[in-house]
C-alpha cells in the first residue's frame, strides 16, 4: 500500500472547525470483519457515468495565488482526475479558464460562487452545459463574511439565495444541480424541495467557527434527504480511512480538500495521482478487512464511537 501522507498543519484558532472535524474523525474506530471477505470493488456510478473511485477532486479555484510555481495547477489536477478515473470538481472560475480545464477530458462538476450578478451566474451554467460538464452548482456557504455582510470574492459580490432562487437555477439547466455547503437538516430538506441533484455536506474548511463536523451530522442529513439526491462529504477527507468512515455512514462519495495542495504544488498532477492512489489503497484495504465488497454494501455498525457502535 502506498504510504499515506498527512497534509501540512494549518494554524489553529479558537473554534477551529477543521480541528474539531479532524478530532471527531480520529475518534471513530473500525471493527474488523474478515470471514467471507473478498477483494473490494471501488467502482462508482454517478450521473450516468462510471468512475474507478469514490474519492473525488476538490472544488479548487485560483490556485495560481497559492501555488506560485504551478500557474497551470487547475488543469494539472484535472489531468490527475482523468488518470485516476475520478470525478473532477472546479470552483470559482471564468468561462475561459473552465474551457481550458474541460479540454483535459475529465468529467467535471463546476461549482460557482453565489454571485449577486445572477445573469453572469446563469451564463456560467450555460457555458458548463455547452461544454459537457457532469454537473453544476453553487457554493452556498460563501455568502457571508465578517460582520454578516455579503462577501466579495476576487471583485465579485456575493448575495443571499432563497428557495425560489435555487429552484430557478435548478430549472435553468439540464445538468444535475449541486448545493455545496449544506450543514443542517433544514438546508438539506430545502435543497431536496428545490429539486437539486446533490448536496455537499461541508463547512468549507471552517468558514463557520465551531461548525459541526460534516460526518457527525451526515446521518441526520441523509435521513432528511430521503434518497432524493446524492449526498457528498468534504472537509478533512485526508486519508482512505476518512473516506471509509464517511462512506460507511452513508455518503455517496467524498472530496479531498487542502490535503492535495502540497503534493500538487510539489509534483503537479503526479503528486495528486500518488496521494489519491494512497487513499484508494487504504480505502480498499479497510473495505476488505470489514467485509465490504463494493460501495453499495457499507454497514455503519462497523464504526464505533465513545465505546459503542456508532449506530446505537
Amino acid at each position: 500500500m502506498a504510504e499515506e501522507k498527512r497534509p501540512m498543519q494549518m494554524p489553529v484558532r479558537p473554534g477551529d472547525a477543521s480541528k474539531i472535524t479532524r478530532e471527531y474523525l480520529e475518534s471513530i474506530l473500525i471493527e474488523q470483519r474478515l470471514i467471507d471477505s473478498v477483494t473490494p470493488d471501488l467502482t462508482m456510478e454517478l450521473f450516468g457515468k462510471l468512475f474507478r473511485t469514490p474519492v473525488m477532486m476538490p472544488a479548487f479555484s485560483h490556485l495560481h495565488l497559492f501555488l506560485r510555481d504551478r500557474a497551470d495547477g487547475m488543469t494539472e489536477y484535472a489531468r490527475a482526475a482523468k488518470a485516476l478515473g475520478a470525478v473532477n470538481w472546479v470552483g470559482m472560475s471564468e468561462n475561459e479558464e473552465f474551457c481550458r480545464i474541460m479540454e483535459v477530458g475529465a468529467p467535471t462538476v463546476r461549482i460557482m460562487k453565489p454571485l449577486a450578478d445572477r445573469q453572469k451566474l446563469k451564463d456560467q451554467i450555460a457555458c458548463a452545459e455547452d461544454l459537457g460538464a457532469l454537473a453544476v452548482g453553487i457554493d452556498i456557504d460563501h455568502v457571508f463574511t465578517k460582520g454578516g455582510k455579503f462577501d466579495v470574492v476576487h471583485g465579485e459580490k456575493m448575495s443571499k439565495y432563497s428557495m425560489d432562487d435555487v429552484a430557478d437555477l435548478v430549472q435553468s439547466t439540464r445538468l444535475p444541480f449541486i448545493m455545496k455547503g449544506i450543514l443542517s437538516v433544514q438546508d438539506a430538506r430545502k435543497s431536496a424541495e428545490c429539486g437539486v441533484g446533490g448536496i455537499v455536506v461541508s463547512h468549507h474548511h471552517g468558514r463557520l467557527s465551531y461548525a459541526v463536523p460534516p460526518v457527525m451530522i451526515l446521518p441526520r442529513i441523509l435521513e432528511a434527504a430521503e434518497g432524493k439526491m446524492k449526498v457528498f462529504v468534504d472537509c478533512s477527507m485526508d486519508t482512505g480511512a476518512d473516506a471509509y468512515k464517511a462512506l460507511a455512514l452513508g455518503a455517496d462519495a467524498v472530496a479531498v480538500g487542502r490535503a492535495l495542495m502540497q503534493p500538487l504544488g510539489k509534483d503537479g498532477a503526479q503528486g495528486v495521482i500518488d496521494y489519491v492512489t494512497g487513499m484508494n489503497d487504504e480505502l480498499a484495504r479497510l473495505m476488505a478487512c470489514t467485509g465490504v465488497k463494493d460501495l453499495k454494501n457499507f454497514d455503519p455498525s462497523v464504526l464505533w464511537l465513545n465505546g459503542k457502535p456508532i449506530t446505537e
